[in-house]
């Protein structure tokens, strides 16, 4: 069975990750979906929020695939080898994107070469989506729709409604 892993912050989730959610699902058995809980970025959300939210996501757009969303605050290859994931899934938006991407796959390798990566370029219409700049259009009160699942919509309205 060929077991994928998914990981990321996803804070929140949008509809480029989706994007990299339905490409990748065609490549494995069952996905894994990877949530870092990772305090030092500063999330917007708590981990257990962003695990409902992807959820749901995953849920309404894959009610059928073998999903399945997990937080995780360890080395990622530790998390990877714990769900005995054959294949570890990351999206590309840009160039800047691959610098870090290649210098961490190969930290990877070198942890467990038995565990490939495999990047998926988010399609063209979601390429410029970013949580850090949804967030701020969000913060600002900008029309968010288009970048995230309605839910996920709802609960930046909602998050920075109560900060005002």
């Amino acid at each position: 069975m060929r077991i994928g892993l998914y990981p990321g912050t996803f804070d929140p989730v949008t509809n480029g990750h989706c994007d990299i959610i339905g490409r990748a699902i065609k490549l494995v058995d069952h996905l894994v979906i990877g949530v870092a809980r990772n305090d030092d970025k500063g999330p917007l959300f708590k981990t257990d929020e962003r695990v409902a939210m992807l959820q749901d996501a995953v849920r309404e757009r894959w009610p059928d695939a073998s999903i399945e969303v997990r937080p995780f605050e360890s080395l990622l290859m530790h998390f990877a080898e714990a769900v005995n994931a054959n294949i570890i899934i990351r999206g590309l938006r840009a160039v800047a994107d691959f610098e870090y991407e290649f210098q961490m796959t190969a930290m990877n390798q070198k942890l467990n070469a038995e565990i490939e990566t495999v990047f998926l370029m988010a399609d063209p219409r979601h390429q410029a989506v970013a949580s850090r700049l949804v967030k701020e259009i969000a913060r600002l009160k900008g029309d968010i729709d288009g970048f995230v699942p309605p839910a996920v919509a709802e609960a930046l309205r909602a998050r920075f409604s109560e900060s005002a």
